[in-house]
């Protein structure tokens, strides 16, 4: 080896030295370029500062409850801006849309954080009208956005300006933190959904192009059930009933209580509605139905967990249907519903009125055709007397897929929070704008991101003292945040 060595040109040493010297200094120069990569690639994607945020989130929401947006007039306008001064000083475009045709002091809101386009977007929507309220019944003012014993309160929280809130401070703090976005996510406000569903109508026939590039959307109509304290399951809505509101009216002529007649049209109208209220509509158990109720049978024993697994069997078996249909929530998603709402004949009781009417809530499974069924029940009530006017035009029927990146990203979201609970499918018994995007071909899903106790829920949506807990807010920022994150 040193004969070897000694017969080398002179200075090889010294080469060697310098190459070994040179490729030290590169490598140390690369990882110091890699170290101020990885920091500002830290520093571009700083993980948010959720204590701050939910408290500004709190603010944000107590604010938006102070646009009072009832419905009607309306007057989601006002709202609209509101939500695109917040966007603006964000850096985050919005345009307010549709004034002139959806009426005065009226509007749709929409704005788009983009991403670098490689996958189709994400939408989220919720309508900025709120229902009326009856003050003397709140105890606090309903407009006030009070935030006192760990709630937030008024008119909105959970239908739906909340969740909103949730969609407004997700996209802001995706934004903030800079996540990268392989999707664009798209923030649309829309009137009128608690009256007739205008604003939502009107967007998507003015603005289909707007939304052509939409994959998934997700607004109201997800529930997540929660009985004392502890959560059942997380509900993603993929289907919801249709509504088929309907008005009859019976007409006679008006004249002296003190000398009936057969002309009166009261009795003819009662005895029609007798005969309707006793029609008991079947049972039908659809395929998502199904599914649901087959996902949470562990949570029972014995006999009824057998019920839930099966349930097209156990609707055969007497006691069996009678447990399931005491349930007013399962009842609903058996079968075609009727509830009678409302009655109107005379203003003073010796008076025997021109006219007699009636209004009926009636919501009906996705495969149900609206006019065979209100035939259905012109053949019970039994007397050509009765006129049946449509008070609402059924929207067309939903029904959505859960194979999908948006469904995995909800389910990974869910557990990461809560692994042993159940992500479901839970049918929606309301109404929703759901159906008039889903008619472009978009993936519509209900998503809540609250986890609100199922007694508050149904006695504050749309009714007295509405409120969501503060806790709930950073809790629903967080989980939505993190669904947009991993649906990317």
């Amino acid at each position: 080896m040193r004969k070897v060595i000694a017969q080398r040109a002179p200075g090889w040493f010294h080469t060697r030295t310098l190459h070994q010297a040179w490729y030290m200094r590169r490598t140390a120069v690369s990882f110091v370029l890699l170290f101020f990569v990885m920091t500002a690639s830290a520093r571009a994607q700083a993980a948010p500062d959720w204590n701050a945020l939910s408290d500004e989130t709190l603010h944000t929401l107590s604010d938006y409850i102070k646009v009072n947006t009832t419905d009607p007039p309306g007057n989601e306008l006002d709202a609209a801006r509101f939500l695109k001064a917040i966007l603006d000083k964000e850096g985050i475009e919005a345009q307010i849309l549709d004034t002139a045709e959806l009426g005065h002091n009226r509007a749709n809101l929409y704005a788009r954080l983009k991403g670098n386009g490689s996958k189709k977007a994400v939408a989220l929507v919720h309508h900025m009208d709120v229902v009326p309220v009856a003050p003397a019944f709140w105890s606090v003012d309903p407009f006030a956005g009070v935030v006192k014993d760990g709630y937030v309160w008024g008119r909105g929280t959970l239908d739906m300006k909340g969740q909103g809130i949730m969609h407004l401070m997700a996209m802001i703090a995706l934004k903030r933190s800079g996540v990268p976005l392989n999707r664009d996510i798209v923030f649309i406000g829309n009137s009128d959904e608690e009256f007739g569903g205008d604003g939502a109508v009107v967007f998507v026939k003015n603005h289909a192009d707007l939304l052509k590039d939409v994959e998934f959307l997700m607004t109201e109509g997800g529930e997540n059930l929660v009985v004392n304290g502890k959560l059942e399951y997380y509900g993603v809505g993929v289907s919801e009933k249709q509504t088929a509101w309907q008005r009859i009216v019976v007409t006679g002529v008006p004249s002296h209580g003190s000398r009936p007649t057969k002309q009166n049209p009261v009795p003819r109208l009662v005895a029609a509605l007798d005969r309707i209220a006793k029609y008991e509509t079947p049972l039908h158990v659809l395929p998502d139905v199904q599914k649901f109720l087959h996902d949470i049978s562990p949570q029972y024993k014995g006999e009824q967990r057998v019920w839930l697994s099966d349930v097209r069997s156990a609707i055969r078996i007497p006691r069996a249907r009678k447990w399931l249909t005491d349930n007013i929530y399962w009842n609903a998603i058996l079968r075609n519903t009727i509830s009678l709402t409302g009655l109107q004949g005379s203003n003073k009781t010796n008076v025997i009125p021109a006219e007699a009417s009636a209004v009926m809530d009636i919501r009906l499974l996705w495969d149900t055709d609206p006019q065979t069924f209100i035939n259905t029940l012109k053949r019970i009530a039994n007397d050509t007397a009765v006129h049946w006017v449509n008070q609402i035009e059924p929207k067309s029927k939903l029904q959505n897929p859960i194979d999908t990146d948006l469904f995995r990203a909800i389910e990974k979201a869910s557990h990461d929070r809560n692994p042993n609970v159940i992500v479901t499918t839970p049918m929606f018994t309301a109404a929703t704008d759901r159906p008039t995007y889903r008619k472009l071909g978009i993936v519509t899903y209900g998503f809540d991101p609250f986890l609100v106790e199922n007694e508050e829920m149904h006695s504050g949506m749309h009714g007295n003292n509405e409120r969501l807990a503060v806790s709930n807010v950073g809790f629903g920022l967080k989980y939505l945040y993190d669904v947009l994150r991993y649906v990317q």
